[in-house]
């Protein structure tokens, strides 16, 4: 196991292989901001990274936190958790602020809070403990399991709204008086003021994007990538998602100009980010302006009616090589009903313009488990997939559906995860040998579900879950003590 010595020597490799890393300010506003999962995603995550800019582009003592790969080398060595620039204990910190992607994060959460030395519920924590202040992704849909843990929760787009935050949290005496404060703030909920009724999500001005991050690093998924946004939101109305075009007033687009300034010289890899990036009207002049200059380009999200032959030029020189994009529904049907705009004239394309372009295959994202699905939708789906196959070699990104809050589809049942899984089963027999597949588990998808419709109970289950150790009977046992009378919440069937 791991001594401390060792644990903080690795975090400073890691540090030393950063670009862009900020040197950190000094004086008593001094803020951690803690990713609840390992290294490798937080500093993938734009947001959590854009975050970071703001706080210390208002001149405080922002730095960074993780969740530990090897949480457990932390408890054995007594090693309290750090931060990555001056290795602080988070909980020396006045302020501490998690930001939380997935509803599964809050076991991550509670994991962090614990490692730092702290309570994870807020009414456990004494009057001098750090303020727990927590926003993130996870607010655009349902952040309420998040409530029996935090003291604060900043809802939506949060890059002007921070430090007006973190002004009333520093210029305030006492805890009381800061909740009051806070509770006055739009778009802030504090859950000791508010109970379940939370604010609207806030929206930030045009002025302050595109959102961009001042760090690189080679070890994330997205190895040395520059990751700024292209657009903000969606214009599409798919009824599944959280950012559809009724989220924030839709897209909003990040004019060309703008986001090639704001790209640095000597940045060879650029991530375009955003949830319908291929819809920027100047996304085919963008990419060719970068491959032109040298440099690699991944994109965030591609919709298959936007993809024509110069676009995916464009992509092959620079760097891609698998053409990815959704078909979301099993069928032609079941697109039409969750309003998902992808025909199969716009994947039969895709399919030839990644073979036209020498791509090494065509991957697509599609959800299994969809309202009204029969095993008719997943036939139509083998006999399509074989068809793209025959064209390009091909593989199925495949998640079951969980129905979010915020969205259309809010409220409805999950499939079942035996339903699911006789599904995948029919899908995998159907494309065997021809299609490859990538499957996210239904139990953990089942878990989501819960979370995603659940409240303060099902966030309180959590810290049984954490306590069992986090693995999926942890998390059934935890759910299925609760109250089967709970508003929103029927247990599916669980194989």
């Amino acid at each position: 196991m791991a001594s401390r010595h060792a644990l903080k020597e690795g975090v400073r490799r890691l540090v030393r292989d950063e670009v862009g890393t900020p040197a950190p300010h000094g004086g008593h506003e001094r803020v951690a901001l803690v990713y609840p999962s390992p290294y490798r995603a937080g500093m993938s995550s734009l947001g959590f990274l854009s975050i970071y800019r703001e706080i210390h582009g208002a001149g405080r003592g922002v730095e960074r936190a993780f969740l530990p790969d090897d949480p457990e080398a932390y408890r054995v060595s007594r090693t309290p958790l750090f931060t990555f620039e001056s290795e602080t204990p988070v909980a020396d910190f006045p302020v501490i602020a998690l930001s939380l992607a997935y509803e599964t994060e809050l076991l991550g959460m509670i994991r962090t809070l614990e490692l730092a030395g702290l309570a994870p519920l807020s009414e456990e924590r004494p009057e001098g403990a750090p303020f727990v202040l927590m926003g993130g992704p996870l607010t655009f849909s349902n952040p309420l399991p998040l409530a029996p843990y935090a003291d604060a929760i900043v809802m939506g787009e949060a890059d002007e709204l921070v430090n007006q935050v973190l002004d009333v949290i520093f210029g305030t005496e006492g805890r009381e008086a800061r909740l009051d404060q806070l509770a006055a703030i739009p778009s802030v909920f504090v859950p000791a003021r508010h109970g379940d009724a939370m604010p609207p999500i806030a929206k930030a001005s045009f002025e302050v994007l595109p959102a961009w991050a001042p760090i690189r690093t080679p070890h994330t998924e997205l190895s040395d990538m520059f990751l700024l946004e292209a657009a903000r939101g969606c214009s599409r109305g798919c009824t599944y998602c959280v950012m559809r075009r009724s989220t924030n007033g839709g897209m909003r687009i990040v004019p060309m100009e703008t986001i090639l300034g704001t790209i640095p010289a000597d940045a060879k890899r650029v991530g375009l980010v955003g949830a319908a990036v291929s819809d920027h009207p100047k996304i085919a002049d963008i990419v060719e302006r970068l491959a032109d200059e040298g440099r690699e380009v991944g994109l965030s999200s591609l919709r298959p009616d936007k993809l024509n032959d110069r676009f995916v030029a464009a992509l092959k020189r620079a760097g891609y090589r698998t053409l990815t994009t959704a078909s979301d529904g099993a069928s032609n049907r079941l697109r039409d009903l969750v309003q998902r705009k992808a025909r199969d004239n716009h994947l039969l394309r895709a399919a030839e313009l990644a073979r036209a372009h020498r791509m090494q295959r065509l991957k697509l994202y599609l959800m299994v488990g969809l309202p009204e699905e029969t095993d008719a939708d997943i036939d139509e789906l083998i006999g399509f997939a074989t068809e793209l196959s025959r064209i390009v070699p091909l593989s199925l990104g495949i998640a079951p559906f969980v129905s979010k809050r915020n969205t259309p589809l809010d409220g409805l049942p999950f499939a079942g995860i035996d339903v699911v899984e006789r599904r995948l089963a029919r899908l995998r027999a159907g494309v065997k040998g021809r299609v490859e597949l990538r499957v996210t588990s239904a139990k953990w998808a089942w878990v989501e579900w819960i979370l995603a419709q659940g409240g303060r109970a099902e966030g309180r289950a959590v810290m049984e879950v954490a306590r069992a150790g986090g693995g999926f009977g942890a998390w059934k046992r935890a759910f299925e003590a609760l109250p089967s009378e709970r508003p929103r919440r029927t247990l599916a069937v669980v194989a």
